[in-house]
């Protein structure tokens, strides 16, 4: 059910209320002073590289301004889920928000441009690819179209498959129950490698692993880990089908209304959040991968043959999306750099 905004208003400033802060929307004194802490809402856990951006941005934003602009971070939910937080951010009610780009398919179709399976090979390649100034500028566009600006994207990594059942060949997809999102893009992905996606809520991933009721899910290895979802899985296939995407985004009404100082501060604190939250995405990935080495779950990467073939059988899923988003966006975002 949708947050209505005077509740989500409501609980903001109850929540920073009672940790001796005070909080709410865009407002200012008579002197130029900002008077309440600019919410920042996600739907993640603390220990994440989500909140590590969020935090960062907010520390820059507050160093830049010599603590004038103020931003309060609300992890797991605390302002409301995916959806809800788009919505109120779309309102300008939260004017920030940082995110997994999937949600946001349902608000501005052409964000499916990142759901093209096996595009990249490399992390550094897709880094290169949303930061090209010709592919910037037209995604830019679709978040301002939506009521946004889009101020970065950062990452987890590439998602990737934990699964009870080894995979060494494309046969070996076959019948593989695995949780996905609910996104018909991912779901069709694992129909056209012949597995059985099954969406399902993520806080039910774990026990669904423990009793069999599913075989395999997908995810970054951040997520594999925090949730610790590897001991019950024998094996990681790095499949590296798509990249976990983590979008900064502002309110367009709300970043307008701003002076041009504080808005280039807002900008410049986001680029410096950005690359340090790829940083430390990188970072905790390799000791992500310790962990679940030392767990016993072996990590299977996918040799050229197989992902060859991963790549032919997915091609129905390039052909659907390139149908439903503008063709200039596809284009630049797959020209390799």
């Amino acid at each position: 059910m949708r947050l209505k905004k005077a509740g989500i208003l409501a609980l903001a400033v109850g929540v920073l209320m009672t940790s001796s802060l005070l909080a709410g929307c865009q407002g200012s004194s008579d002197t130029g002073e900002q008077r309440y802490a600019w919410p920042l809402g996600t739907s993640s856990p603390e220990d994440t590289v989500t909140q590590l951006y969020a935090v960062k941005f907010a520390d820059e934003v507050s160093r830049l301004s010599d603590g004038k602009m103020k931003i309060q971070v609300y992890p797991n939910s605390v302002l409301g889920g995916d959806r809800e937080l788009l919505e109120s951010c779309q309102d300008g009610d939260i004017p920030f928000v940082v995110q997994n780009t999937a949600p946001q398919v349902t608000f501005m179709p052409d964000i499916a441009v990142f759901d093209m399976p096996c595009v990249f090979e490399t992390i550094e390649d897709v880094r290169k690819a949303i930061d090209d100034e010709m592919f910037l500028n037209k995604i830019q566009q679709v978040y301002k179209e939506g009521g946004y600006e889009l101020l970065g994207y950062a990452d987890q990594g590439f998602r990737v498959m934990s699964t009870s059942k080894p995979v060494y060949e494309i046969e070996d997809f076959k019948g593989q129950k695995i949780r996905t999102m609910e996104n018909s893009y991912h779901m069709q992905f694992w129909k056209e490698l012949k597995a059985n996606p099954t969406p399902m809520t993520f806080s039910e991933v774990y026990i669904g692993l423990e009793q069999g009721t599913i075989d395999a899910q997908e995810n970054p290895y951040e997520v594999i880990v925090s949730n610790k979802l590897y001991e019950q899985q024998d094996y990681i296939v790095e499949t590296n089908h798509l990249p976990h995407l983590i979008s900064l985004i502002v309110s367009d009404s709300f970043m307008k209304e701003l002076p041009e100082d504080q808005q280039e501060i807002i900008r410049q604190a986001a680029d410096t959040a950005k690359v340090y939250a790829r940083q430390q995405s990188d970072e905790r990935i390799a000791s992500r991968v310790e962990i679940i080495e030392e767990s016993g779950t072996a990590i299977l990467p996918m040799d050229k043959e197989l992902r060859t073939e991963v790549v032919k059988r997915c091609e129905p899923v390039y052909t659907n999306i390139r149908a439903t988003i503008d063709a200039d966006l596809a284009d630049a975002y797959l020209t390799k750099h």
